[in-house]
């Protein structure tokens, strides 16, 4: 471990590089995130000009309130006290806000808020290239080596990050060559889909190839796709408690299903990650 470590109560973690500044950027995402989740929650009328935006935000702000927020601020303590575990869920954390916050960034009017969007945005993929530029990659795949199921989750990591770019493409392709009217919110669901899947993607191939990359990525990326996953479920459940939105039974029921090729290879590579750990090193 270098002298350049974010903090010395957390020398043990597989840090090169410096990370205060990665530390300093989440604290900022967590309080930007609660603001504007709150807004939209307690002045709906006032962020959100129409009714199709208000069906799928105002239901999204308490998902980020209550899933966003606090898997960031809980992988985020866990680095802190030293926690391997929590280190390399961080970045899944960022990403699970970001891709959130994209959405609105691709379909939201400019307003003063929009630019708490657009703040996040920027900041959490700088702290998600800032964390991947400070992680001892190589000293995460000697531990992680042996442990995980590389082959398993990265397959599935990529080949359902690959559906949903070819389904996205698609729905945007089809869009505009045959000049179909789209909902604005389906739309910006399906052009972060584009931008962040191709993400997915590489992150699932270099952990098929067992790269240094794939196993420090490996379990945050996993993490931030189940997460989405339990996202959206939870969305559906809450659309007509907070909005008139019917309840889709049938709909929860498909994305829950969908949801389990994510989270049995999450728990696999986390139970792994978790033993992997835990052990000396050599």
């Amino acid at each position: 471990m270098t002298e350049n470590s974010w903090t010395p109560g957390v020398s043990s973690l597989p840090v090169r590089g410096n990370l205060k500044l990665v530390y300093a950027f989440s604290l900022a995402i967590a309080v930007v995130t609660a603001a504007v989740s709150a807004a939209g929650l307690i002045s709906p009328g006032a962020v959100y000009p129409t009714d199709e935006f208000r069906r799928a935000f105002i239901p999204n702000d308490a998902v980020s309130l209550v899933i966003g927020l606090p898997i960031l601020l809980v992988s985020l303590g866990l680095a802190l006290r030293g926690k391997w575990i929590g280190l390399l869920l961080w970045p899944g954390g960022l990403l699970f806000i970001l891709y959130t916050y994209l959405i609105y960034l691709f379909c939201m009017p400019l307003s003063a808020i929009y630019l708490g969007y657009l703040a996040l945005v920027l900041a959490g993929g700088y702290a998600i290239i800032g964390w991947f530029l400070a992680i001892d990659r190589n000293a995460v795949r000697e531990r992680l080596a042996g442990a995980v199921p590389e082959r398993l989750c990265g397959g599935i990591l990529a080949g359902l990050a690959g559906l949903f770019l070819l389904r996205a493409a698609g729905i945007v392709i089809d869009a505009i060559v045959h000049q179909t009217p789209i909902a604005a919110t389906i739309l910006a669901v399906n052009l972060s889909d584009l931008v962040i899947s191709p993400v997915w993607i590489l992150g699932g191939i270099l952990l098929w190839r067992r790269h240094p990359l794939g196993y420090a990525g490996g379990l945050g990326f996993l993490f931030s796709l189940s997460m989405l996953f339990i996202g959206l479920i939870a969305v559906m459940i809450l659309q007509p408690v907070l909005t008139a939105a019917p309840f889709d039974a049938a709909g929860v029921l498909v994305i829950a299903v969908m949801g389990l090729v994510c989270f049995i290879p999450f728990a696999l590579f986390l139970r792994g990650a978790i033993s992997g750990t835990t052990k000396p090193a050599a």
